[in-house]
């Protein structure tokens, strides 16, 4: 038997766990992905699974019974018309937690709640985006091989510069370290008197 086996109280008044749990469902629905401690994302996989069963229903009462977790209607929108019928075939954990190791400030241990079908959208970069723009005017982007030639075609055009000045460099040098050795000769050449006479 279970005897007193109950959920986690995280430090906080039922009113208060209630209100974090409200607040992170909501920010899971927004964006599909939260990153919370771990004992949290144990805790609110369940409720947050018992929502989406709701939403799966699709049913006036099961919206209602939402609404107690989810008061935003945009949210509730996308619970019941997005969310809901892409886990349509699943019979159940919706959800999966990642652990991320402690965090740095208090050693907690993190982890990431999130859908089982989230896809991590990758930010384009800015050869990306100009590529995209000119497919778009319907100019050809330039080739990762026209790329590498105009670079080399520059880096020649600074060789070609820096040659003249690598030359005045090297001559300078030299002739820094010909005054020194000649500087350095003439302080050994000169002898020392040892004795007194």
């Amino acid at each position: 038997m279970r005897h007193s086996v109950r959920q986690r109280k995280l430090g906080r008044t039922t009113p208060h766990r209630l209100a974090l749990f409200r607040n992170q469902l909501a920010s899971l629905v927004r964006s599909e992905r939260i990153v919370t401690t771990l004992p949290k994302a144990k805790e609110l996989r369940p409720i947050a699974e018992r929502v989406v069963t709701l939403g799966k229903r699709a049913t006036l009462h099961s919206r209602r019974l939402a609404q107690r977790w989810l008061a935003d209607r945009e949210l509730l929108k996308k619970l019941f018309d997005e969310l809901a019928p892409r886990m349509g075939e699943r019979p159940g954990g919706y959800l999966r937690i990642v652990k991320l190791g402690p965090r740095r400030g208090d050693a907690s241990e993190m982890a990431v709640l999130e859908f089982v079908d989230f896809q991590l959208a990758v930010k384009e970069t800015k050869d990306d985006a100009k590529a995209k723009d000119k497919r778009a005017k319907g100019e050809e982007p330039e080739t990762a091989e026209s790329e590498e030639t105009a670079s080399e075609a520059k880096t020649k055009e600074k060789a070609a510069k820096g040659d003249r000045k690598a030359t005045r460099a090297e001559a300078k040098a030299k002739a820094r370290i010909e005054t020194r050795g000649k500087t350095h000769q003439a302080k050994t050449s000169t002898t020392r008197k040892v004795g007194g006479s």
